[in-house]
């Protein structure tokens, strides 16, 4: 089973989907993605999370991040379960589906554990830069819903780590304070940024600046 790091360039793939044939990196381009297994199609925790992904859509955009969601399940049943995601969001689902029937993907990315069952994934998370760099894995059970909430939050963090000699504190929220990097010393934080707080001589806040 292959086992992907933070760092790791992302495995290319091509497959089919609810939007067609797709290379995974020539559609990702130079957006971020979040790529995201499920058990299986006619599912109920499966249907609530595919929602609240098409719910997302505007959150999404507005990060430069595209969804694509996989499953072992044939293309033919993705798209009579699109139906069904749709009844329960409200909304269009407007992102890919990978019909994964070969688990060529799902073994790929290492969805699929055998101490929970060989034959489908898991819920797995796949946070992949522009550069085509994992930057994030979460792992859920098949039976726990995952908090796309937090996704959101966490690609937020990242996005600003990349922005500038940051870090962000527990429980950080998009528009909080960030941690001044230790890389950077008090004296020229002081010179650089306006507001600096020092808690610790390591730990240093600063209201992230804009643009």
């Amino acid at each position: 089973m292959t086992s992907l790091r933070l760092g790791d360039a992302a495995p290319n793939f091509t497959a089919s989907t609810t939007e067609g044939e797709l290379d995974f990196l020539d559609w990702k381009g130079d957006a971020w993605a979040v790529l995201f297994s499920h058990p299986a199609d006619f599912t109920p925790v499966c249907t609530t999370e595919l929602a609240r992904v098409a719910q997302l859509k505007d959150e999404w955009a507005a990060r430069n991040t595209k969804v694509l969601a996989v499953s072992v399940d044939v293309l033919d049943d993705h798209t009579a379960w699109k139906s069904d995601i749709e009844d329960t969001a409200g909304t269009g689902v407007d992102y890919p589906i990978i019909a994964d029937p070969d688990r060529e993907v799902s073994e790929l990315y290492g969805m699929i554990h055998p101490g929970e069952g060989d034959t489908s994934p898991v819920r797995s998370v796949f946070i992949i830069d522009p550069a085509g760099k994992v930057r994030l894995t979460l792992t859920y059970p098949k039976s726990a819903g995952r908090n796309f909430d937090e996704i959101l939050r966490t690609l937020d963090a990242l996005q600003v780590n990349d922005a500038g000699p940051y870090s962000t504190p527990v429980d950080w929220r998009k528009g909080d304070k960030v941690i001044i990097a230790p890389s950077v010393s008090t004296e020229d934080a002081r010179e650089r940024y306006d507001g600096v707080e020092v808690v610790k001589p390591y730990l240093r806040y600063i209201t992230q600046p804009q643009g």
